[in-house]
């Protein structure tokens, strides 16, 4: 018998249309993980807001990072996928799903489910743990497997922001491009979440998101599930690997939604106090994300490169993820292999 391996990321639309696009928005933004509210609001923020506005703006975005073989995410998980497969050999077989979109999570647990496996891995691509991510794939995947007869021993491969390997797999892949540009300064941009979801996860909420950030300064029992000290832990870790002076080096987090609070620095206005304080070349890692996407490639290598031009910077280098790079392959057999 076998062992399954699911791998698990977000999703992506099925093409760069306002059409498409309000149906990934739709489902993905109906989350009640993703939209942290109460049910009337979450439908009323969608239906009457979102859905009537973002489809158009966000097909626009997709336009620019489309290609030949559709979504990059899709595309880099797909080739990913082979990758780690060859990697684990036979005794492992492996699919991957999104979350919202094709292929989807009952799809693809379907095709695992028609051979006895002697476990499953449920792989959530997510670093650093948040609800709206690896929670919402969790519980997917759980719903999915209840009504089955017969359920094979079932692990879940947690986050891994502070895995040797994830981390080295980071620092080999960014440290030739890092040298390469030269930067006067590197920035880590992680995707943000609402504060309020950051306190939820806390076990001592008055502990949390304290004004001097000592609250991530390190990482423990009291902030165990804390995405944002885990932001913190794999800055921390990927400095020292790549040798980053104090100074050379800040992070900020991006991708807001809507009028809360979301956590801080912002990634926006960090590139316009970058280039205000004197940096003319800025290299920028995005660790929260494995695989480059709309949130990478658009938001960061596009838009974000002209906020930080217009502000007085000179050049902005997205570094890549670690997409389907032999690295990454390697390193997610260890994850997964718990070595």
């Amino acid at each position: 018998m076998r062992t399954g391996v699911l791998i698990l990321n977000v999703g992506s639309p099925e093409a760069p249309t306002t059409p498409a696009l309000r149906v990934y928005l739709r489902q993905f933004l109906g989350d009640p993980r993703v939209l942290d509210m109460p049910a009337w609001k979450r439908w009323l923020l969608l239906h009457g807001i979102i859905l009537r506005f973002r489809p158009k703006k966000s097909a626009e975005a997709y336009s620019k990072i489309w290609t030949t073989e559709g979504s990059p995410l899709i595309a880099h998980t797909r080739a990913f996928a082979a990758k780690l497969a060859a990697e684990l050999g036979p005794d492992y077989r492996i699919e991957y799903a999104m979350g919202v979109g094709n292929p989807s999570i009952g799809d693809r647990l379907e095709s695992l489910l028609r051979e006895p496996l002697h476990e499953l891995i449920v792989f959530p691509m997510f670093p650093q743990y948040a609800s709206a991510t690896t929670g919402g794939m969790v519980e997917a995947v759980l719903r999915r497997l209840a009504p089955e007869t017969n359920i094979p021993a079932l692990r879940i491969a947690g986050s891994f922001f502070n895995h040797p390997a994830y981390l080295d797999a980071v620092a080999e892949v960014s440290a030739p491009v890092l040298a390469g540009i030269n930067p006067d300064h590197v920035l880590f941009s992680y995707h943000g979440l609402p504060e309020d979801q950051i306190r939820k996860s806390e076990t001592t909420p008055d502990h949390c998101l304290s004004a001097n950030d000592s609250c991530c300064a390190e990482y423990g029992a009291k902030n165990a599930f804390c995405y944002r000290a885990q932001c913190f832990a794999t800055t921390r870790a990927l400095t020292e690997r790549l040798r980053l002076p104090p100074q050379s080096f800040s992070m900020s987090f991006q991708s807001r939604l809507g009028r809360a609070v979301w956590i801080r620095p912002y990634t926006e206005e960090t590139l316009q106090a970058l280039a205000k304080h004197g940096v003319r070349r800025l290299a920028v890692l995005t660790p929260s994300f494995v695989s480059d996407c709309l949130e990478t490639l658009e938001e960061i290598g596009i838009r974000g490169a002209e906020v930080f031009k217009k502000a007085g910077g000179e050049s902005l280098h997205l570094v890549p993820a670690l997409n389907s790079s032999e690295l990454w392959a390697k390193a997610a057999a260890k994850i997964l292999q718990n070595r």
